[in-house]
């Protein structure tokens, strides 16, 4: 019985060429009028804007994964951590799902209460603090831009700011329909319209870092598939005890014990398994150990997958 690992061809710098620097520039805009929309909120009595403050934290909280990507997910293994860091990531998207979801319902609860007892609202104050998130909004996705093909945690920041300007439009047009028709419930409505976009997207993360923390497989990677793409292969008479799992979003490995044909060469089996995980399923890191039809699996006691 023998076992093999491989890193497949490519480096493991997921978030090379990510700038840490821009990233650090966008979430210090971006924070700094995150806590001025809030303001704003209950100084103009806007639920509009508390409802866009609440997109505009999933814009801090992607740039805080993105540069804890960076800062700790290249941080080297330990004799505590023998995976290294790269879970931060996925802890911080979770907590940051949840406290949204907290937030949403909130801002849902208060908006009935505002279609039942319309409150004033003051138009101009509120038009000039989205105004001013345009601003910002259009600024980060500058200061984004050069490293979003470069890495997948940078994209994703780049494409929430990207929605949150989509949040930041409607709270204009909800303060100039306010302004000239004086139809405050415009208000309420265009804080459940931002907060039903948060939500469905909100699940989404929730969901694929719950998945990630469970160590379920993969999304986009079918397990029957990549069974049968093993069994296929030349050397390869049975494969079982299969394991694919990911430590962050762009990291998956894959464990797999395969049992050898007769006469079949038990590395070249190996490196051709690694070398179809990688080409056909992009998964880089792989163990595969093999053994002989006639040997015994040291865990005959396990249920093999």
């Amino acid at each position: 019985m023998s076992a093999g690992h491989d890193h497949g061809g490519h480096a493991h710098d997921h978030t090379a060429g990510a700038n840490a620097q821009m990233l650090s520039w966008a979430l210090a805009l971006t924070t700094a009028y995150l806590v001025a929309e809030v303001v704003g909120a209950f100084v103009f009595n806007s639920l509009a804007l508390l409802s866009d403050a609440a997109h505009m934290l999933t814009d801090v909280a992607a740039l805080v994964i993105a540069l804890l990507a960076i800062r700790f997910g290249q941080k080297p293994a330990d004799d505590k951590r023998t995976f290294g860091y790269k879970r931060f990531e996925i802890l911080a998207a979770a907590f940051n799902a949840l406290l949204l979801f907290g937030v949403a319902i909130y801002v849902l609860v208060e908006a009935v209460q505002r279609f039942r007892q319309p409150e004033a609202v003051q138009s101009t104050g509120m038009m000039i603090v989205a105004a001013i998130g345009l601003v910002v909004n259009l600024i980060s996705m500058k200061l984004l831009t050069s490293g979003k093909d470069a890495s997948m945690n940078v994209k994703g920041a780049y494409l929430e700011v990207w929605a949150d300007m989509i949040g930041s439009v409607g709270v204009i047009a909800g303060a100039l329909a306010i302004r000239f028709t004086g139809w405050t419930w415009v208000d309420p409505i265009v804080a459940v319209g931002i907060g039903l976009w948060v939500l469905p997207r909100t699940w989404v993360l929730l969901r694929d870092t719950t998945n990630v923390l469970l160590e379920g497989v993969p999304g986009g990677i079918k397990l029957p598939e990549l069974r049968a793409g093993i069994a296929g292969l030349s050397g390869v008479a049975g494969v079982h005890d299969l394991h694919v799992w990911s430590m962050a979003s762009d990291d998956i490995n894959c464990t797999a014990h395969v049992t050898l044909a007769e006469g079949a060469d038990a590395d070249a089996v190996r490196k051709r398994v690694a070398d179809m995980l990688d080409s056909r399923f992009g998964i880089e890191h792989c163990t595969i150990q093999t053994e002989a039809a006639a040997e015994l699996c040291a865990d005959t006691g396990h249920l093999h997958p």
